[in-house]
């Protein structure tokens, strides 16, 4: 990490582990103490009072970020024909069959979305165990596995994100970069947290979002307080 100015020694050694922060404040903080080059992305971490051992207390779904991820999301399209040309035409990185198997198979699994058509699911079905680790199996819950793969492919471009709970109880994703502006990050912080709370399960019990915070990818880890979130 670069040498921090003295002002952002100061503001680091303000930091408070135990204050809970407001959004924007938080926001501003990161930027302040940010000593890297590089357009860090801003990350969001929450602690569920669930335990995703029990599938009726598992959190997973999708979320549309409004202001998008700043990220360039390569995607995968396993389709034949028509479906093949529309994948194409919709910005897919890559598109096939049972060639596309055979790609992935041959270790070039370097995708941020794999979507597929009903139709080719017998195909995918033989990649589980190298997709289903990486997160990047096709669901028909998720939206991933659709005959309209043109959606799926704006979507998973334009700035829509998975997210699931992992076995602690955390769910974690990235809402955006360190250039987004203020308005637009909250946009994206809104719209994931709501769509957590949304997607609280049958089987949670007693406080669901118990903790949340927020970081930069080099910066430090703030407390942010649930009183400031609706619906928490």
């Amino acid at each position: 990490m670069a040498q921090q100015t003295k002002k952002q020694k100061m503001l680091t050694q303000r930091l408070d582990a135990d204050k809970a922060y407001g959004v924007d404040e938080a926001l501003q903080m990161l930027r302040d103490v940010k000593t890297t080059k590089f357009d860090e992305t801003i990350e969001v971490a929450l602690n569920l009072g669930v335990d995703p051992r029990h599938a009726d207390q598992m959190v997973r779904g999708m979320v549309s970020l409004p202001s998008g991820t700043g990220k360039d999301v390569r995607v995968a399209v396993f389709a034949r024909g028509d479906n093949a040309e529309k994948a194409t035409a919709a910005g897919a990185d890559k598109v096939g069959a049972e060639d596309l198997m055979e790609d992935m198979q041959n270790g070039n699994l370097d995708y941020d979305r794999v979507i597929a058509t009903p139709d080719m699911m017998g195909v995918v079905g033989r990649l589980g165990k190298l997709l289903g680790p990486k997160g990047l199996m096709p669901n028909p819950k998720l939206g991933t596995v659709t005959p309209n793969v043109e959606q799926a492919i704006k979507a998973a471009k334009g700035g829509q994100v998975e997210f699931r709970v992992e076995k602690a109880g955390i769910i974690h994703s990235g809402i955006g970069k360190m250039s987004f502006s203020d308005e637009q990050l909250r946009a994206n912080f809104d719209a994931f947290l709501d769509a957590i709370v949304k997607a609280r399960p049958a089987g949670a019990k007693g406080k669901y979002v118990r903790k949340i915070s927020m970081s930069s990818s080099m910066g430090p880890g703030l407390r942010i307080d649930n009183a400031e979130v609706d619906g928490v």
